[in-house]
């Protein structure tokens, strides 16, 4: 971090800098869906839910299972 913009100029107080509160609404399409997916991830983290790419693995490995009854999976260690 720099002490101030310029040589010379006066030193910059980081504790008086006031970030402006954005909103969901001001982000782009793709940051916005970032953010979300972070948003809810956090959301299912603290409730002891799978995040979304957790379900979404576990999705497709319930797809798989269906696809192909002939597999064993009773013994298997997924994680």
């Amino acid at each position: 971090w720099w002490s101030c913009l310029c040589i010379g100029d006066p030193k910059i107080d980081v504790k008086k800098v006031q970030p402006e509160n954005s909103r969901l609404e001001d982000l782009d399409g793709d940051t916005r869906q970032t953010v979300e997916k972070m948003m809810f991830d956090q959301r299912q983290k603290a409730m002891g839910l799978p995040t979304s790419d957790e379900q979404h693995k576990f999705d497709m490995l319930e797809k798989f299972k269906k696809a192909h009854p002939e597999m064993d999976f009773s013994n298997a260690k997924i994680s």
